[in-house]
């Protein structure tokens, strides 16, 4: 049997703290300063569990960018980064920049049991989290057959990685949005010919 493709998904880290006070989706927000110093364990854990060489994806937005580098700067030697703008975060529309306690009011849906809306939930100009699977799986399929047999590290978003996990498990948005996505948490995937398996979900190092 051919060698899998493996797929190593890191959700980006902690952003700043008033972006946490508003639902930010797909908005250009920065990382936390702050989070970034304390969590210096964690950016060297990464470095040292990632697979070298790989090759490295992140979104266009800045905070995905910014780990990569930050796990760079802990000891993972420097990598050319490829740009995949389909691993974005959900684009929330005219929710983004809304406060939370706001967000009740415009449900058409009852809330996800883990999530502030359901996943069939669709922003006014924006994505319910249908759509963000939609073009997740796909981006995922190119991504492996890009690199047959070889490994990948993505930084991503949490949305992003659900979707990823819905793909290759093949579940609803539904069952997807029950997954616990940590920020610089580890989820690994592999591609097994036309086959996905999921290896691990949000491993950290206390769960090693």
């Amino acid at each position: 049997m051919p060698e899998p493709t493996r797929i190593f998904l890191v959700r980006h880290a902690l952003v700043e703290p008033s972006a946490r006070t508003v639902f930010y989706g797909d908005m250009d927000v920065a990382l936390c300063d702050l989070a970034l110093r304390e969590e210096a364990a964690l950016y060297r854990w990464l470095a040292a569990r990632l697979p070298q060489p790989a090759h490295w994806y992140t979104t266009h937005l800045s905070r995905t960018r910014a780990t990569a580098a930050a796990i760079f700067a802990a000891g993972y030697a420097e990598q050319p980064l490829r740009t995949e703008r389909d691993f974005v975060e959900q684009h929330l529309g005219e929710w983004q920049g809304m406060a939370h306690d706001a967000l009740v009011e415009h449900l058409r849906h009852p809330p996800h049991p883990f999530w502030p809306h359901a996943a069939e939930e669709e922003p006014p100009g924006g994505e319910s989290f249908a759509m963000v699977r939609r073009r997740v799986g796909p981006a995922l399929e190119r991504v492996a057959a890009a690199h047959p047999g070889e490994d990948v590290v993505v930084i991503a978003h949490g949305g992003s990685i659900r979707a990823a996990l819905a793909h290759a498990m093949d579940l609803t948005g539904h069952q997807a949005l029950t997954f616990s996505i940590r920020n610089l948490g580890l989820t690994r995937l592999e591609k097994h010919g036309a086959d996905w398996r999921v290896a691990s979900i949000n491993e950290e190092p206390w769960t090693l």
